[in-house]
């Protein structure tokens, strides 16, 4: 999990993109979602976060295939704080078991 975060970014998720949208809603908490095919925007105060990601080819690991999704995060008219505080939330809602 990132300590920091910068105000656009990009990361690479291990699930579909059902599994995603289906997240989302918890991980934002209260501020607005708006979903569109393949984006999101968030509305958080007077900012937003812009999502935008696309499926990715699963990865195999011997038999194993491991759904992906390629996550591109931009924040739009946030401060360093307000920004540090929403990702905190959103990292922990999405932890998925181990770290």
């Amino acid at each position: 999990m990132q300590s920091h975060y910068p105000a656009s970014f990009e990361r690479e998720m291990g699930c579909t993109e059902r599994e995603w949208l289906s997240w989302l809603p918890g991980a934002v908490r209260e501020h607005v979602l708006t979903l569109s095919a393949g984006q999101a925007v968030v509305a958080i105060g007077t900012g937003r976060l812009l999502l935008h990601w696309q499926a990715l080819p699963p990865r195999q690991i011997a038999l194993a295939r491991f759904p992906r999704l390629a996550v591109s995060f931009r924040f739009e008219e946030l401060d360093d704080a307000a920004r540090q505080n929403f990702m905190r939330y959103f990292d922990l809602y999405l932890q998925r078991g181990g770290g």
